[in-house]
């Protein structure tokens, strides 16, 4: 497997400081699943009564432990619940074996710390197709016991990557009826990154008391504004994961509360743009603003359309304004566009207007912008109040050398 030593230029300077959450604590191991010398499973355990929502992948080729986690996803919520995540393998694409996997560390994970069987979720990412050594992972269980911590939300962030060149993490904290009410949310993600629920594992905690059914409906609702907005190569994976935890343990009922759903929104889109931040071989940060469709859905296809072209992302990472590439995607999306009502700017430079080169344009003044890092392609259809906002990256050499030779 490729080995990832340079940090992505668009990495934030540091791992956030996380507030640790009451009513959670993480371990991390180095269980030799793929890696060598690092850690690679994490275990997160919740105490009792904490409300477990997710979302996850629609790719028809779903990974065992997504199956097992969408069997398990609205059921109880006695007794205490346990997250564990492996990098190195997805357990995806490897038939019985991969479901006695999932069974084996389930049951493991149950065995070591008393959380009901029902109540432990697994993850899987990394090579798709290769049996999971599971035994590697039920022999580190009492050693993931011993080491739990509510402290060690970075070191679980880090036991996650795998072409990741940095740990993902973002947090919020919001008053509430005069209390503060923390959330804490770690990602991982960086390759066959595409909207339908991102490619990524993200897990997002809280102490706020929200109920199930609640907390599922909000978190699916924020997923479309956040984590199926962005894209870095247009391919969905097979292991898509994003589990939302309310431990409960401030005290503080937040079901319904418009200030805990903002600062909700607002930890999962930082997590969603970091991904697009450490796109494998990225160089720029890519924001695409559509407005005036037909519709805030035609909106969205137009800028995936933009968002997923190789050659508009090519022309990004060459620093050439070509804006008719822009002009090509947003033709080739299927919904609906009219030539002669179109605009398109680069940032603050207005490039074409009425389905024509606008004539204060300077070709100068766009390839100056497109040398920044973060850009902003907005297009305006002129058909009708319709819009949505999606993030990519470029598409570089970078991109290539990571995964020719991902496996080896």
């Amino acid at each position: 497997m490729a080995t990832i030593t340079k940090v992505s230029p668009l990495a934030p300077a540091a791992f956030p400081d996380l507030p640790a959450i009451d009513g959670v604590r993480f371990a991390t191991v180095e269980a030799g699943v793929r890696y060598q010398g690092r850690t690679d499973v994490m275990l997160a355990v919740m105490d009792p009564g904490t409300s477990v929502a997710g979302v996850f992948t629609r790719s028809a080729t779903r990974a065992a432990p997504v199956l097992d986690c969408q069997d398990k996803i609205g059921g109880t919520n006695e007794g205490p619940a346990a997250i564990l995540v492996n990098s190195g393998n997805a357990n995806a694409f490897t038939g019985h074996y991969g479901q006695t996997s999932v069974a084996e560390v389930t049951q493991a994970v149950s065995k070591a710390t008393g959380v009901p069987v029902e109540r432990v979720f697994t993850s899987s990412t990394g090579v798709i197709g290769e049996p999971l050594p599971h035994e590697r992972i039920v022999a580190q269980l009492e050693a993931l016991k011993a080491g739990l911590s509510r402290h060690a939300v970075e070191d679980a962030a880090r036991a996650m990557m795998t072409t990741d060149t940095f740990p993902k993490g973002s947090c919020a904290q919001v008053e509430i009826d005069g209390k503060t009410v923390s959330i804490a949310g770690i990602a991982k993600g960086s390759g066959m990154i595409a909207p339908d629920m991102a490619t990524m594992l993200v897990y997002i905690f809280t102490d706020a008391q929200v109920e199930q059914s609640a907390l599922q409906a909000l978190l699916g609702a924020q997923t479309d504004r956040t984590f199926n907005c962005i894209t870095v190569d247009s391919d969905t994976s097979t292991s898509d994961s994003l589990l939302l935890c309310a431990t409960g343990a401030s005290g503080v009922d937040a079901t319904g509360n418009v200030a805990f759903a903002e600062a909700l929104e607002g930890v999962m889109l930082d997590l969603a743009q970091q991904v697009v931040r450490d796109g494998e071989g990225a160089t720029k940060f890519v924001e695409i603003r559509v407005t005036g469709a037909t519709s805030d859905a035609d909106a969205k296809v137009h800028g995936l359309a933009i968002a997923n072209s190789p050659l508009v992302k090519t022309a990004i990472a060459g620093e050439d304004p070509n804006w008719g590439r822009v002009v090509m995607a947003i033709g080739k999306s299927g919904a609906a566009a009219d030539r002669d009502l179109l605009s398109i700017s680069f940032g603050d430079i207005l490039v074409a207007e009425k389905g024509w080169v606008s004539p204060d344009y300077s070709e100068d003044a766009a390839a100056a912008y497109m040398k920044g890092q973060d850009l902003v392609i907005s297009v305006d259809l002129g058909l009708g109040e319709g819009k949505s906002t999606v993030w990519t990256c470029d598409l570089t050499h970078g991109y290539i050398e990571i995964n020719a030779d991902y496996r080896s």
